[in-house]
């Protein structure tokens, strides 16, 4: 048994139970180990999830890098509102998406600071690579964005919506406010050129 099994399984059950309602038992059961076998590999339940929480962000910022690479030759509008649908996508197909997305708004209670300290890191990363997407405009013919650093934090702003939408409301409800709010927020941004 690795750290990287170990640490799967744990992603499910974060995922599904959150931190607290994960147990290590159970965790260890999907792994054919018992309990004190993760110990070998992690100090303590703590451990476990920090190292799962820092491997999900680090891919998920790898992720959302790569989404932008692979679409680059869509119009700006189609690669952000694309952004927002493949999300929504993955959160109900994806425990890592689901983790992610859990922590971002429900991190436990006893590691708030050290999930915000990696938190609040990504999402200025996220506004950082945002601002110079919109910043260079795009490509292919179409508007430019008005203020970059202004749309990328009202997009991250809109992203945040569509999330609790997702976590609330589910699929259906988190796909309606997406197709409504979105038009007002591309009005927004956008200036013809």
């Amino acid at each position: 048994m690795t750290s990287s099994n170990i640490m799967q399984a744990a992603l499910t059950h974060f995922a599904r139970d959150g931190y607290e309602g994960a147990s290590l038992k159970n965790i260890a059961d999907d792994c054919g180990i018992k309990k004190p076998s993760i110990y070998a590999h992690f100090a303590s339940k703590e451990d476990l999830f920090m190292k799962v929480l820092q491997s999900v962000f680090q891919r998920q910022e790898e992720r959302i890098r790569h989404y932008f690479i692979e679409h680059e030759q869509l119009p700006l509008e189609e690669q952000l509102k694309g952004c927002l649908t493949e999300r929504q996508r993955e959160y109900h197909e994806d425990d890592e998406a689901k983790f992610f997305l859990r922590m971002s708004f429900f991190p436990p209670n006893s590691l708030y600071n050290e999930v915000m300290g990696i938190l609040y890191p990504f999402l200025d990363s996220q506004e950082d690579q945002l601002s110079r997407l919109l910043a260079a405009g795009c490509p292919v013919k179409g508007p430019i964005i008005r203020h970059p650093r202004q749309a990328a934090s009202a997009f991250l702003t809109l992203m945040d919506g569509i999330d609790v939408e997702i976590l609330y409301g589910g699929e259906e409800r988190s796909l309606r406010r997406l197709e409504q709010a979105w038009p007002v927020y591309w009005s927004g941004v956008t200036k013809e050129r």
